[in-house]
């Protein structure tokens, strides 16, 4: 039987093929998700995103506005994309500027991640910080990117943390500060300059 073109499915689908859809999830669902997933490395918000990603995509082929002929998997990137900036857009309002609670401590790598102000220059650009952030994370050991994720990018207290990891608030605060002290070695090491 000869494969049918994402364009059928989509045409099948739009006029009440249920099944076309499903074809379509299945052939596509590995690259989508492995797209989220090494962008946001942390497979639930992954699956989360995944999934909104295809509610989005369902509503606008239900609605007839899809038009972009043998593109579907990069428009659904595309979605995915823009669904990631609005989780890290919101998990950065939450972000508290200067976690600087160490003698030692300069200035803190998240005092530079601020709320967009509408501009869609500054937009992109916190966007490609947020990139080269969990880019990074993926370099620190597996317990300083966990209070990392819960600190910075889910807002969580240190005692919160503490609670969540089963750890003393001094093993937080420790582990917190090992990660930023090694997060500026890795942006030394790679040239990385999370600045705008």
């Amino acid at each position: 039987m000869k494969t049918q073109t994402d364009s059928k499915l989509i045409f099948q689908y739009q006029n009440g093929d249920e099944k076309a859809l499903s074809t379509l999830i299945n052939r596509h669902k590995k690259d989508l998700f492995t797209f989220i997933y090494y962008k946001l490395m942390d497979e639930d918000l992954a699956n989360d995103i995944f999934q909104d990603t295809f509610i989005k995509v369902i509503v606008t082929l239900k609605e007839g506005r899809y038009k972009e002929e043998n593109k579907f998997i990069l428009w659904a990137k595309r979605i995915a994309h823009n669904l990631i900036i609005d989780h890290f857009r919101l998990q950065s309002k939450n972000i508290k500027i200067s976690e600087t609670s160490f003698e030692n401590e300069e200035f803190s790598i998240f005092d530079i991640i601020k709320e967009p102000d509408g501009n869609i220059e500054d937009m992109l650009i916190e966007n490609q910080i947020n990139e080269d952030l969990v880019k990074m994370l993926v370099l620190l050991p597996e317990n300083q990117q966990e209070v990392i994720k819960l600190r910075y990018f889910d807002g969580l207290s240190f005692k919160e943390i503490a609670d969540h990891t089963e750890t003393s608030i001094n093993t937080t605060l420790g582990r917190v500060r090992y990660a930023l002290i090694n997060l500026r070695k890795i942006m030394e090491e790679h040239k990385i300059v999370l600045t705008k």
